[in-house]
């Protein structure tokens, strides 16, 4: 069985031969001064819960917070580690403002539940992809207003040449598929792909034009393996991949991302002075649930924080740290003993050592279209 050491030697390892990956004839140079960041839970620090006021419990957030801080996670996200190995602070969240936040190299308008296709009356968040982008330029605007009257708060907001040398990262189009599956078949989940990526282009041209020139794109990642999605629509043993996950929802996500890097090949041909940058979310955490003990993990379909025991222990009722009355009796959505050795959660959302092996993957540069060379972003010291 795997253990938790065995897990911090790989992430150790997996550390080691990044280094040794990178060019020797890299800067600061390649480096970015903020990074602004769109999407959904993979990458919300914070912003639906500050945006709707409500709350999650713990043990969100136990492994590195010690505290749920917004993530719905353990501990960090993707882009946590992302933009630490950028030596970038963490991003704080474009809908909180206690604590006086500072937003001086970035800014996360990312929010949970969050689709491409603008919002209906059914889901999660309000605050669509569209809306995203319309926050940032109302941010940005008002950055530039601030500085034309007085420089008191620049330790809190980005230089004006900021919005044009920074990174804008994007890991959204997760829950367009996901929802559309309680109402449609999947020839209609298909058919709507498209349409999901004229929206999509249109807000990557919305940010081009208000000076946006590097652009960091993830693809989704394997919609079928989730628990959730196993427990809801996995009663078919015939509808079922390799990986033990429904095969039409990977379907749609392998459809929608060989779509999306399309996209991101024809903005790279429009937009010749910018960099546009596609990355294989999927076959990462697609190549983690296949081969989970390779990397020091034990679970690969059960949620860590959830209820209702193996195989998944995942039950939409309740979520994790919640604690109700099911079927008569108390009901509390805890966490196991060790989420190192799981790749899931809750069932929706990934662990922290996830994301870090992500991280860790999607900085060796071989996930990337185009790969990684000397003027390609990330290439930076690692500080985790």
């Amino acid at each position: 069985m795997a253990s938790s050491s065995t897990t911090h030697t790989y992430q150790l390892l997996s550390l080691i031969f990044i280094i040794f990956l990178l060019p020797a004839s890299i800067s600061g140079d390649f480096s970015y001064p903020a990074v602004f960041n769109f999407g959904d839970s993979n990458s919300d620090s914070g912003g639906l819960i500050a945006g709707l006021g409500e709350s999650l419990e713990p043990p969100n957030g136990q492994s590195y917070f010690k505290t749920p801080s917004g993530r719905f996670c353990d501990g960090r996200l993707i882009i946590d580690f992302l933009v630490e190995a950028m030596d970038l602070p963490l991003l704080n969240p474009y809908l909180d403002s206690i604590g006086t936040p500072s937003f001086r190299q970035g800014c996360n308008f990312a929010t949970g539940g969050s689709t491409i296709l603008l919002a209906t009356a059914s889901s999660v968040s309000p605050f669509s992809f569209g809306i995203q982008v319309t926050q940032f330029l109302r941010f940005k605007n008002k950055v530039l207003e601030i500085q034309a009257k007085t420089r008191k708060y620049d330790k809190y907001i980005p230089a004006k040449d900021y919005f044009q040398k920074a990174l804008y990262t994007f890991d959204i189009g997760q829950n367009d598929l996901a929802g559309a599956f309680y109402s449609k078949t999947l020839d209609q989940v298909l058919a709507s792909i498209p349409t999901i990526l004229t929206v999509f282009e249109n807000g990557i041209e919305m940010l081009y034009n208000e000076g946006a020139r590097n652009f960091w794109v993830h693809n989704t990642g394997p919609l079928g393996c989730l628990p959730q999605n196993i427990v809801k629509f996995g009663t078919d043993a015939s509808k079922m991949d390799e990986l033990g996950c429904i095969a039409s929802h990977n379907q749609a996500s392998r459809l929608l991302n060989l779509q999306l890097q399309a996209l991101c090949k024809k903005l790279q041909g429009q937009y010749r002075d910018a960099n546009i940058t596609y990355t294989d979310i999927f076959t990462i955490k697609a190549n983690l649930i296949a081969n989970y003990t390779k990397y020091g993990f034990e679970q690969p379909l059960m949620a860590c924080c959830g209820y209702g025991g193996p195989p998944f222990n995942y039950d939409s009722r309740i979520a994790c740290g919640q604690t109700k009355i099911l079927n008569g009796s108390l009901a509390t959505a805890g966490g196991c003993n060790d989420s190192t050795v799981y790749v899931n959660w809750d069932g929706i959302h990934y662990t922290e050592a996830t994301n870090q092996h992500v991280a860790n993957q999607i900085l060796t540069g071989k996930y990337s279209d185009p790969p990684f060379a000397e003027k390609m972003p990330f290439l930076l010291k690692l500080r985790f």
